[in-house]
């Protein structure tokens, strides 16, 4: 199924929840770069898995950071 199908599927609701997600992951994608560029490796890594009890589930994420050594 492509994305465009997937979108004109979607919920007004959903349609708002995956625009939220996205601003998130953007400025997570932002403050990554901000931290690699004071010089730390950022690792994301699945912590957990959420699931709504209908079918539905996300990755739940924590960052793993790794310090360069001098």
């Amino acid at each position: 199924m492509s994305d465009e199908a997937n979108k004109s599927s979607l919920e007004d609701n959903q349609e708002m929840a995956v625009r939220q997600l996205a601003n998130a992951l953007h400025r997570l994608n932002d403050a990554v770069i901000k931290a690699v560029n004071n010089g730390v490796t950022v690792e994301l890594m699945r912590a957990s898995r959420y699931h709504n009890e209908e079918g539905a589930w996300g990755d739940m994420m924590v960052p793993i950071i790794h310090k360069q050594k001098d």
